[in-house]
């Protein structure tokens, strides 16, 4: 067999590959904003996909697993890790962006559902906590770089700090007390930069 058609039967092997992948991904993002992480299937998704329920358990060997692997690729699509030049610029556009789910009640009301699963289902609270991590690392990276800035003292604790960051948008997420504002961020993040001791919001 000639060299050039093994090479494009192997790309098309691959694209489609590629192409049930990211098909499973976004069938789970669908059906977990539509019925919830409870009533979802490894059935159903593979419905949805309209792929083999093998071909999912091959890549994933849990709905958890896949569930919030589809999270962690959605989000991180929706929100890049910003580099504004400044610190306040990067956590304001990352704020910003977090606070946005607002602006989306089905995204709002997974939200919820997931942070409540994690909280009745220890399995799934490992997997739910790693994708919470991934958020937060990118958190910890930004005020990272603002120490290494000049922009943060050395001792402030950017563990306490990204805790901090995202404890507000979890509790008016799940409270429901206070409104989650995109237009609020800015505020928010000098509050914080304030408290970390830089002097100044801006």
């Amino acid at each position: 067999m000639p060299t050039g058609e093994t090479h494009n039967r192997r790309t098309g092997g691959r694209t489609r590959s590629q192409d049930a992948h990211h098909a499973v991904l976004t069938a789970a993002i669908e059906l977990v904003e539509e019925i919830g992480y409870q009533a979802v299937t490894i059935e159903r998704i593979a419905a949805r996909a309209d792929v083999a329920k093998s071909t999912i358990y091959r890549w994933w060997k849990s709905k958890a697993v896949l569930v919030m692997d589809a999270y962690r690729t959605a989000v991180e699509q929706r929100m890049p890790e910003p580099d504004t030049g400044s610190l306040a610029g990067d956590l304001t556009a990352f704020a910003t962006a977090l606070y946005g789910v607002s602006e989306h009640s089905l995204r709002m009301r997974t939200l919820r559902g997931l942070m409540a699963e994690a909280q009745l289902d220890p399995a799934f609270a490992d997997h739910f906590r790693e994708w919470v991590e991934s958020r937060r690392a990118v958190v910890l990276a930004l005020l990272d770089r603002g120490v290494r800035r000049g922009e943060l003292p050395p001792t402030a604790d950017l563990e306490a700090a990204t805790d901090q960051f995202f404890g507000l948008f979890w509790y008016r997420l799940l409270v429901g007390h206070q409104p989650l504002d995109p237009s609020q961020a800015p505020a928010h993040v000098d509050q914080l930069l304030h408290g970390l001791g830089t002097g100044h919001g801006r």
